[in-house]
């Protein structure tokens, strides 16, 4: 029996295959910022029912596209700067694997 560690390749780029735009790689940094954010919105408490105004059951189910609107309107608006640290390290990403 072999117990030798198996050594993972490095990805091979497909020749067919070209590299995404920028706008392309910006657009997908955008929509990871703006996922992220609406995650940290959700645990912050911010969708959850009050017990002052309760919507009921349709409140509850739509809260969370209204989180992700906001998440996206901040995003949209500059956001944290997330984004553009992801763009770079996409950008960097397609560049070495041209």
């Amino acid at each position: 029996m072999d117990t030798r560690p198996l050594m993972a390749s490095p990805p091979q780029a497909s020749p067919d295959r070209k590299a995404p735009d920028e706008k392309t790689l910006r657009l997908k940094a955008q929509e990871l910022e703006a996922s992220f954010l609406a995650e940290m919105l959700k645990h912050s408490g911010l969708g959850k029912t009050q017990e002052s105004f309760n919507g009921g059951v349709g409140e509850e189910q739509f809260a969370s596209f209204l989180v992700d609107e906001y998440a996206s309107m901040m995003v949209k608006s500059g956001g944290i700067g997330l984004a553009e640290s992801i763009f770079q390290s996409l950008q960097k990403g397609a560049e070495h694997a041209e």
